[in-house]
């Protein structure tokens, strides 16, 4: 449609709000507001916060209307008389719109100051919107602030920001603050509707549907891609002029790519996806919806079944519930972590496609990789769960029995002399042949908890403890069994950080469990500074006797006659060397 200059106007400004109950998706904002004006209390400054395109500036030239026109009724101003349309063209000269990027110097709100005293022209209030209100600068914010906070009488200010964060606590304690939420997709398509058909264009529900999704909760977005989408479309617009327009690709095209990525075809998911590249699906796109795809699959795949998809129509859920059993949360999970890395990596890349190429594949091979937390399991219990499932049948499981086997030939020499990692493994590989009755040799000697066996039991600590561990206990300077059921470490003075170290609980209740399987009985350990000395014979002092060399011999040396002609020094002394008889 064009204007009476015979321009087009856009959709976002035919359209334009122009009551409280015309904004969609923030009656919260338009309630509050209304009450204002009819009890009276309506606040000198407001802050509206939100994201691109959800009302903030229509509500804040909605609020100038309801103020200043002289027909208003309960809140609502009558929209026909000079101030209501001067308002909604933005060229009344008492609202007054500011845009705070480009007007963002000290200098500029210094001119609104001086202005801000001189009455309003032909209205009650004069009202102040400046937009994007967080680029102002410092020193603009701080000139603001005695007018902000003590306006002239019939002043208003709005404030709108997608940034809230960036304007200054001294701002926002002198504000009401409303915060403007993002636009459900179902409310963005009831409004599509009503513009599709005031301008007498047939689209099927489908193709609103996808474009209120891709508009993100905003409305103003969505309406450019409306407008675009008509001046793009025929008599009828669906849902494929929609993806052919957008570069996006299909439900089903996107069903099928996850289901070949969950049943490991690498060929099928490249062939599809070439095919959609060919088909004109813009990489970027493909991959952003592959992501609030698998979004979707994770959502579903936490029982969360009431939470809006954002991938695809609700009409595809059963396909997703499939999946999402099918690929299990773990998966999906990691997953999703590989496309968000894909989409940062393809960033300003030359060689995107290899990129999305390889990321499909990573995600393919996911259920082929060894099960961690089995593996884990091993570790902590030592009870091998078998061969991994996804490779063929070799020698995995019987490993650790031959291993075993030949440790019991060896007997308990092996046990003694190989390092604690060696040892480590053997029991966590055979604990069969470790626990049975039947091989005691396999077990490590049991020693009595008892004074006077410290020197053995200490030894067998050394050998079995870790290698940080050992690092420090090792400083020890004496052990002595003080107890039925405690064990004290002695430190001399000058190793305290390795008693520190031992004294850790996570340290001493290793000892302790080292302790008791040697033993069979989990004492307590005590670490102490030794008060007595280490006790050092003095030695005799040895004869000296001294074994001159002759000046003239060391002077000419070859080796000294070098450095001093290195150095430039000069022979001023010769010393004997001295020698022990």
């Amino acid at each position: 449609m064009s204007d009476d200059t015979g321009h087009y106007t856009v959709l976002a400004r035919r359209f334009r709000p122009q009551t409280f109950a015309d904004v969609v998706g923030q009656q919260h904002v338009a309630q509050a507001l209304q009450n204002a004006i009819r009890s009276g209390r309506v606040a000198h400054a407001y802050l509206f916060t939100g994201a691109r395109g959800v009302g903030k500036t229509s509500m804040a030239r909605i609020l100038g209307k309801a103020l200043n026109c002289p027909n208003v009724e309960d809140a609502i101003p009558c929209h026909e008389c000079d101030i209501c349309q001067a308002i909604a063209a933005g060229t009344d000269m008492d609202v007054m719109e500011i845009d705070g990027a480009s007007n963002n110097g000290v200098d500029d709100v210094r001119t609104l100051r001086s202005n801000v005293n001189i009455k309003a022209m032909r209205s009650q209030y004069k009202l102040y919107i400046i937009d994007e209100v967080h680029m102002l600068s410092k020193g603009a914010f701080n000139a603001l602030l005695k007018t902000l906070e003590e306006p002239p009488p019939n002043v208003k200010f709005v404030f709108c920001t997608t940034e809230p964060n960036k304007v200054p606590e001294t701002i926002l304690s002198r504000c009401q603050r409303f915060d403007f939420t993002t636009i459900a997709t179902a409310n963005i398509v009831g409004r599509l509707s009503q513009i599709a058909e005031a301008e007498q264009i047939e689209i099927e529900p489908a193709a609103l549907e996808l474009v209120a999704r891709r508009a993100a909760g905003s409305m103003r977005d969505s309406q450019s891609l409306l407008d675009q989408l008509f001046a793009f479309g025929g008599e009828k617009i669906t849902a494929a002029d929609v993806h052919r327009l957008f570069g996006t690709a299909a439900d089903e095209r996107l069903i099928s790519l996850v289901d070949a990525l969950i049943e490991r075809r690498r060929d099928s998911l490249l062939a599809e996806l070439d095919a959609a590249l060919i088909e004109g699906v813009q990489l970027d796109e493909l991959i952003n919806q592959l992501i609030h795809f698998v979004r979707d699959l994770m959502i579903i795949a936490s029982g969360a079944n009431t939470v809006t998809l954002m991938g695809v129509a609700d009409e595809s859920r059963p396909n997703l519930e499939r999946q999402a059993k099918e690929w299990g949360l773990a998966t999906i999970l990691a997953a999703l972590q590989i496309l968000a890395e894909t989409k940062t990596r393809m960033f300003r890349a030359s060689h995107s496609r290899a990129l999305a190429e390889l990321g499909l594949i990573r995600i393919a091979m996911l259920s082929e990789l060894d099960d961690l937390r089995a593996a884990i399991e091993e570790l902590r219990t030592g009870i091998s769960p078998g061969p991994v499932s996804s490779g063929p049948a070799t020698g995995k499981s019987t490993a650790p029995s031959t291993r075993a086997t030949q440790a019991t030939k060896r007997g308990g020499t092996d046990t003694a002399s190989a390092p604690p990692t060696a040892q480590k493994k053997t029991r966590v590989d055979a604990p069969t042949t470790v626990e049975s009755s039947s091989q005691p040799e396999n077990r490590p000697p049991t020693i009595e908890f008892l004074a006077g066996n410290e020197t053995q039991l200490w030894t067998q600590v050394l050998v079995t403890a870790s290698d940080a561990i050992r690092t420090h206990v090792q400083a020890t300077c004496g052990v002595a069994i003080s107890g039925p059921n405690q064990l004290e470490l002695m430190f001399p003075a000058s190793y305290s950080f390795s008693r520190q170290f031992c004294e850790r609980p996570e340290v001493s209740g290793r000892l302790s469990e080292i302790i008791a399987q040697l033993t069979g009985q989990t004492p307590q350990i005590v670490c102490k500074i030794s008060e007595t000395p280490p006790t050092e014979e003095p030695e005799a002092p040895e004869a000296i006797e001294e074994n001159p060399a002759s000046d003239t011999n060391v002077i000419e040396d070859p080796f000294v006659q070098q450095a001093v002609a290195v150095f430039e020094a000069t022979v001023v002394k010769v010393d004997g060397i001295s020698t022990p008889r």
